[in-house]
């Protein structure tokens, strides 16, 4: 049966793209990107939730990444969930879910939609071997 594993954010982004390389020479981003949630309580007053994400993209995607993305602006992400776990300094067991990115675009410009996309790869490698083009507003499918 096929399953789907999608997931489409838009926020703000919390801190400025970290680029950095593997052992293989494959270029990889990661940043965080907060969305907001206002909700009424039960007692009239309202409040808001701030949920985090990380984002990670790669090759192409990656260092395009780096010359439009920056803390305090807008962005677009579409991707995937992932979920990594590791083993902290204190010995306890961490998971944290990650967004494995395949497009990614600056809401800041002139509120026109600037940035990077990825292109279907089928050579894969998890996620992180994905070739990518830049993404002409005019080409998006909504207005």
């Amino acid at each position: 049966m096929p399953s789907v594993n999608k997931i489409i954010v838009i926020g703000n982004v919390g801190r400025d793209p970290e680029l950095r390389y593997t052992a293989n020479g494959k270029s990889m981003v990661q940043f965080s990107l907060a969305t907001n949630h206002r909700y009424q309580r039960p007692d009239g007053e309202w409040d808001e939730q701030t949920e985090w994400f990380r984002v990670v993209a790669w090759n192409q995607l990656a260092e395009r990444t780096m010359e439009r993305i920056q803390k305090g602006g807008q962005a677009y992400v579409e991707g995937r969930l992932q979920s990594r776990t590791w083993t902290g300094n204190d010995g306890k067991d961490r998971k944290e879910l990650e967004i494995i990115a395949n497009t990614i675009l600056s809401l800041d410009r002139r509120g026109e939609m600037v940035g990077a996309g990825a292109t279907a790869n089928a050579r894969g490698a998890g996620g992180a071997g994905g070739d990518t083009e830049m993404v002409d507003p005019d080409d998006l499918p909504f207005d």
